[in-house]
């Protein structure tokens, strides 16, 4: 049982040989192009969201879309400052698209781009849960039941393998 749970272990890429957190050595790698794409959404209850559509997605605190890709572009260039063993990267590009996905839920979307030895999936996620949260921030008093989520990884490009489908937002 020990060496099964020391085999699945050693799988984790953030781990060392003994089984501590460790960063990933990236300086043998080849610098490649890299580009992920995450989604996440906010769901409002049926009211709010009616009167959010109504506004245009404004708020008493100003423009909602345009705060959130702000605070999201923020968050993406400090990944590495949030997730203890993310690499400072080179961001090279970053696209939101933020849209109502249908009468009550919002989609945030990220993608982010860079040329490196390692991806930017923790990046584009970051973005997307960061607009995300910050559209809570700016909508919260008009409700407290707005729910954020799921989060996920739609898709990255580069590295070892490519998952999933690459969108730029609209």
């Amino acid at each position: 049982m020990e060496n099964q749970r020391l085999k699945q272990v050693s799988k984790l890429t953030h781990l060392d040989a003994d089984g501590r957190p460790a960063m990933v050595d990236v300086s043998g790698k080849v610098a490649t192009a890299r580009v992920a794409t995450a989604e996440c959404r906010v769901r409002f209850p049926a009211d709010v969201a009616a009167e959010l559509r109504r506004s245009g997605l404004k708020s008493a605190k100003g423009g909602v879309v345009e705060t959130a890709i702000v605070a999201g572009t923020m968050a993406v260039k400090r990944t590495h400052e949030l997730i203890p063993f993310c690499h400072p990267l080179p961001i090279d590009g970053i696209r939101f698209g933020i849209d109502w996905r249908n009468e009550r839920e919002l989609e945030i979307v990220c993608t982010v781009k860079t040329v490196h030895r390692t991806g930017v999936e923790m990046e584009a996620l970051t973005g997307a849960t960061i607009a995300a949260l910050t559209v809570y921030d700016m909508c919260k008093a008009l409700s407290h039941a707005i729910v954020l989520g799921p989060a996920r990884l739609r898709g990255k490009r580069g590295g070892k393998r490519d998952v999933g489908k690459i969108a730029e937002p609209r």
